[in-house]
């Protein structure tokens, strides 16, 4: 009895280790496939990782403009076997392989490597325009302008007993004619630069833009009314006279005494125009405590005095001053608004040359005098 039971316990053992190691054949096989699928995965990575790469250096070739350069690597990888073959045996199992395109920064390297960045174009500086901003500017479809300046005004009101004889007032205007007068500057341009750098177009456009202001503002303050010039501001402004006659005034006080006879002329001022250093002279001014007297320098101080909007442009000379009722005193007349036009001369056009004009057409009228005071700080010789 007792050795059929032991029988049965060796049978059983024997069973669980064959069953055993069947389970461990199995896990081994799945641990072999599994290293297999591995294997496989970290081949097919390599390959797309060499394709992606691949691809990323062509296309970055092909945005500088040039043609995929093919690699040391790959040209090497793409000779036949054959060849290769006879080359190993022709250089003792040695073989040199050259790189095709010289690495540079030249245009003919692997398709211009190294391409400029094109930064934004730096011109000259230009001036602030301001003292058309002072003045009543109004389109005209006509190229003369006219209006009734009056030149008498006698008033004679007074109190008139019952039945007695009314006083009389009299009153008299000049019809005045104003030409428009033209503003205008040209430059060539070939067209192949128009074609290849639109840009300059617009530079083109912007500085011949510039240069009508320019000589429009310097227009508006001292044209003579001679020839083709307007009749500008200063030559018909009244000359500053100090009501107060100050015995020694700063420029602050003249400015005043300035504001005070425009005022006392029945106007109301709006505006300064100086000249930027003169400007700078009255905002560095100090106190006798040495407290700058326009302002903390710490401080945005927009130029202004008596309340009056200052405009400090170049076009006013150093030491002088206009102050006025630019509103009352003077109208502006558009005819023609700035505009820029392209167009061919003589033989432009067989030497692809075009030429850019740019004009305006405008009219001044300074209709009140006394409603404008221009004066002299006397600080230059």
């Amino acid at each position: 009895m007792t050795n059929h039971t032991h029988d049965i316990d060796v049978a059983e053992a024997t069973k669980e280790l064959l069953n055993a190691a069947k389970s461990i054949g199995g896990i081994e096989q799945r641990l072999s496939n599994m290293e297999g699928h591995i294997a496989k995965a970290d081949e097919e990575g390599e390959k797309m990782f060499d394709e992606v790469k691949s691809l990323k250096i062509a296309a970055n070739q092909r945005a500088f403009g040039g043609e995929p350069m093919q690699s040391w690597g790959r040209e090497f990888i793409g000779k036949k076997t054959s060849e290769l073959s006879d080359l190993s045996r022709s250089n003792g199992g040695k073989v040199q392989m050259d790189v095709k395109a010289n690495l540079t920064t030249s245009a003919s390297s692997g398709g211009a490597i190294d391409v400029p960045m094109r930064d934004a174009t730096v011109g000259l500086p230009k001036r602030r325009m301001m003292v058309r901003s002072l003045l009543q500017v109004i389109q005209t479809e006509s190229g003369t302008v006219e209006y009734a300046d009056q030149t008498t005004r006698n008033n004679n009101p007074s109190t008139v007993a019952e039945g007695g004889v009314k006083p009389e007032s009299n009153y008299e205007w000049e019809l005045k004619n104003i030409p428009t007068r033209v503003i205008a500057h040209w430059v060539k341009a070939s067209v192949q630069i128009l074609s290849d750098a639109p840009q300059i177009q617009g530079l083109i456009d912007s500085e011949l833009r510039y240069g009508l202001v320019l000589a429009e503002e310097a227009q508006l303050l001292f044209g003579d009314g001679t020839g083709a010039n307007l009749t500008g501001l200063v030559p018909n402004a009244a000359a500053f006279a100090d009501p107060l006659a100050a015995s020694d005034p700063d420029m602050i006080d003249m400015i005043g005494s300035a504001i005070l006879q425009v005022g006392l002329a029945d106007h109301a001022p709006d505006g300064i125009i100086i000249h930027p250093s003169d400007w700078w002279r009255m905002r560095m001014l100090k106190d006798a405590d040495g407290r700058y007297i326009l302002g903390n320098p710490q401080s945005d101080v927009v130029p202004s005095l008596f309340g009056l909007p200052v405009i400090p442009t170049k076009a006013m000379p150093v030491d002088k001053f206009l102050v006025g009722s630019f509103s009352e005193a003077a109208t502006l007349y558009d005819r023609w608004q700035p505009r820029v036009e392209v167009g061919y001369v003589n033989d432009d056009f067989t030497r692809n040359l075009v030429t850019i004009r740019a004009e305006e057409r405008i009219a001044l009228a300074v209709k009140k005098s006394d409603a404008l005071a221009y004066g002299d700080f006397g600080n230059v010789a």
